[in-house]
């Protein structure tokens, strides 16, 4: 996860910390009516061994062995779980001007309906902790348990539930797993900031389509999905291109007794995540789920630091999000 951006008709970004200050609002929700639906069992315990899984491998960063393996590792996993898989193979340049050799990892679930979602996440984790407060860290490459792995392990979950389910839903679910999303350019760089540094691989994959006619209804992102405590505010970008679909989430987290989650508060600037280019060049109305405290304005003290490994990781807080996607997948018509 990457950068805070002011958010009008256009979208503009503003300076380069991800801490930057904006205007906080309470805005209600307006009520969406919905019945409580039925969705499979998420099997919080199984989530998180996903996550952990893709953990063990070590920082997960374009062009080393830790990130090829788990490239395979998802691939293989989807297709274990029962979607047709298509591996979307790129080379990209950073910020730094390194080539980087990126997997976009695309599974089908339930290929034969026509109406469909999408469900989407990084799995790359950054390649220096420039946040930490140690200055020995802050060139080392990061676990991302949380920045990354959490948001795959929720949604190869959603996938395990669906599939185990004699009740399928009434729609097909498409997934992305983005690449070099976390590579972005760090604030304290001699250079000059460049434009979209940040979610390489949701670039590439919108500006080179490997599907022909892709268009689900809508897509959700989960980013940073699995700390302990976590706030899930409405984020600028999802209510500006999907409104109606951030409406409709947080009013089913409202149902299931989820609002100390996802509490309605709104992160009126919005932020750079794989998202805005599903939404800008896709042309798919996607919403952002992702922890930001809109009170602190901070993503969390293990934000792009070695303190993001699984210590961090909250069973509870992966069973929220992950019932709250599988009760709307269940609630679409």
């Amino acid at each position: 996860m990457r950068r805070l951006f002011l958010f009008s008709i256009t979208l503009l970004v503003f300076g380069c910390a991800p801490e930057q200050k904006k205007q906080e609002s309470n805005k209600p929700v307006k009520p969406f009516i919905v019945t409580k639906p039925y969705f499979s069992p998420f099997n919080a315990d199984s989530a998180y061994n996903f996550v952990e899984a893709q953990v063990a491998f070590g920082p997960r960063v374009p062009n080393t062995k830790p990130h090829q393996e788990t490239a395979k590792y998802l691939e293989q996993t989807l297709k274990r779980l029962g979607a047709d898989v298509l591996v979307q193979k790129a080379q990209v340049t950073a910020y730094n001007d390194e080539k980087l050799n990126i997997f976009n990892i695309i599974g089908r679930v339930f290929p034969e309906k026509e109406n469909r979602v999408l469900l989407f996440a990084h799995w790359d984790s950054r390649h220096i902790a420039d946040r930490d407060k140690n200055e020995e860290n802050k060139d080392q490459p990061i676990l991302g348990a949380n920045d990354g792995a959490s948001g795959v392990g929720v949604i190869l979950e959603v996938i395990r539930a669906l599939q185990a389910d004699s009740t399928k839903p009434n729609i097909g679910v498409d997934v992305i797993f983005f690449d070099a999303e976390d590579y972005g350019q760090p604030n304290d760089v001699q250079m000059g900031q460049k434009a979209d540094t940040w979610c390489l691989g949701s670039q590439y994959w919108a500006n080179n389509p490997p599907i022909k006619n892709f268009k689900p209804k809508y897509g959700i992102l989960l980013d940073m999905v699995g700390a302990a405590d976590a706030f899930f505010p409405q984020e600028g970008v999802s209510l500006y291109y999907a409104r109606g679909i951030v409406n409709k989430v947080w009013s089913i987290a409202a149902r299931l007794g989820y609002m100390s989650y996802f509490s309605g508060q709104i992160n009126e600037g919005g932020i750079t995540d794989d998202h805005v280019y599903v939404n800008r060049i896709a042309k798919i109305p996607s919403i952002d789920i992702i922890h930001y405290d809109v009170n602190t304005q901070d993503f969390g003290d293990f934000h792009h630091t070695q303190k993001d490994d699984m210590s961090i990781i909250s069973k509870s807080t992966l069973k929220v999000v992950g019932e709250v996607v599988l009760a709307t997948i269940h609630s679409e018509p």
